[in-house]
């Protein structure tokens, strides 16, 4: 643990004593790979922790909320976009040898390292977490038209494409019939 890492706390300051209580707010920047695969926060971009820390019997309570902003693909129309971002989180730090310690993983209940506590793991979890596994730039979000492939929001209301019933293909080609006089059912009779 560096404790010079913006995401690193000195607890000294708050004392080992149940109840008492100290505020922290810090800007950092986000470190890389910070969301999945169509959604993000953007590496180096503006992340502000707010976080109350709680010293408690078994060790500190750290309760807080990051924000900033994600940027993202929409899994339906592809476009670009970008959105506020306001997760909370509660995490426990036990202390050395406290009977949380002795009775937990290391996975389960992050430790403190002397008086130092490091947040980066709680805000990457909790942020990643957040994230939805397919963004949409808006919920009603039409998506894209399957035959020509343009975003639905951009284009008319009455767009459609006239398709060509493949077993008529043929014939129309041979005889020059439009493609809109083309019938898609093959029971009925063309003149």
């Amino acid at each position: 643990m560096n404790p010079r890492s913006p995401y690193v706390l000195d607890t000294r300051e708050l004392g080992r004593r149940a109840g008492l209580q100290r505020q922290y707010r810090r800007e950092i920047s986000a470190p890389a790979k910070l969301g999945l695969d169509m959604i993000g926060v953007p590496e180096g971009s503006l992340l502000v922790v707010d976080v109350r820390l709680e010293s408690v019997t078994e060790g500190v309570l750290a309760t807080g909320t990051v924000t900033g902003t994600v940027a993202g693909e929409c899994g339906r129309c592809l476009t670009g976009f970008t959105e506020d971002l306001e997760v909370d989180f509660v995490e426990l730090f036990a202390y050395p040898d406290s009977a949380t310690e002795e009775t937990t993983d290391p996975d389960e209940v992050p430790r403190l390292e002397g008086d130092h506590l490091d947040l980066e793991p709680v805000v990457r979890d909790t942020v990643v977490l957040s994230l939805p596994l397919t963004p949409l730039c808006r919920p009603d979000c039409g998506g894209l038209c399957p035959q020509c492939g343009e975003r639905l929001d951009d284009l008319p209301s009455d767009h459609t494409h006239v398709q060509l019933d493949p077993r008529w293909a043929a014939l129309a080609e041979r005889f020059g019939v439009a493609d809109n006089s083309v019938s898609d059912s093959p029971t009925q009779s063309q003149e």
